[in-house]
């Protein structure tokens, strides 16, 4: 699926002074005054699981901020392999190469049903000229996706597959739903994360089904023990 998808998927500008997120994306810190300059050009999509939002190469005209769902940052080998470098999730903002008129760095996919915000990075970084809190903010974002990346190239790449599928789901459970649950995505996708065999993943996660360690609610969907988790993870 390619970008068009976003104006099929077009349903009006989003209600930012009643988004139940506010508080915690990158712009909570705006007066009524500043919504004013930049509110009109905020649109609300919904994206279906498995829908492209924007490729690596493309024009970064744009940011976007994540109201619910996950979405995975891909980049590829020089033979052809994908490599899964990051999971963004609720309030998380994609796209910040707009903040330097570059190209975007990744592929963007939709990993469940994703809500997302769009809005032009034109506008956010004439709006930071007068903002310190809003350029201060957008710089914070960019030192967060740099912290991210760093601790990705740690935690899932570093370690036995054990360790490595185990911090997976400990992330998934923090990032996805209360109550211990997540829902996880395609072996394939699993692999592409952790850099293993989609065969390795697999064993490792039927290994915890039978310790017990998680328990399969419904198609993909686990609860987790976390003491046990942390347990392998880290031991």
């Amino acid at each position: 699926m390619n970008s068009t998808l976003l104006k099929q998927a077009w349903q009006g500008v989003a209600n930012c002074s009643q988004c139940s997120i506010r508080n915690s994306v990158l712009f909570a810190g705006l007066t009524e005054q500043d919504f004013a300059q930049i509110h009109k050009p905020i649109d609300q999509f919904q994206i279906k699981k498995g829908a492209k939002i924007y490729s690596i190469g493309d024009d970064a005209s744009s940011m976007f901020t994540i109201r619910s769902g996950l979405v995975k940052l891909v980049q590829y080998l020089p033979d052809g392999t994908k490599k899964i470098v990051r999971l963004l999730g609720t309030a998380d903002v994609m796209g910040l190469e707009a903040v330097f008129n570059s190209n975007y760095r990744h592929d963007a996919i939709a990993l469940h049903d994703t809500e997302i915000c769009r809005y032009p990075g034109n506008a956010a970084k004439e709006l930071s000229k007068t903002n310190p809190t809003l350029h201060h903010e957008l710089m914070y974002r960019w030192e967060c996706a740099l912290d991210e990346a760093d601790k990705w190239a740690t935690e899932f790449s570093t370690g036995s597959s054990k360790q490595r599928v185990s911090r997976l789901f400990l992330k998934l459970v923090k990032e996805d739903h209360p109550a211990n649950t997540c829902t996880l995505f395609s072996r394939d996708d699993l692999g592409a994360i952790l850099g293993l065999t989609t065969e390795t993943a697999s064993r490792a996660i039927a290994d915890f089904k039978r310790q017990g360690v998680i328990v399969e609610l419904s198609a993909n969907t686990f609860t987790c023990d976390i003491v046990k988790l942390k347990q392998l993870a880290f031991e």
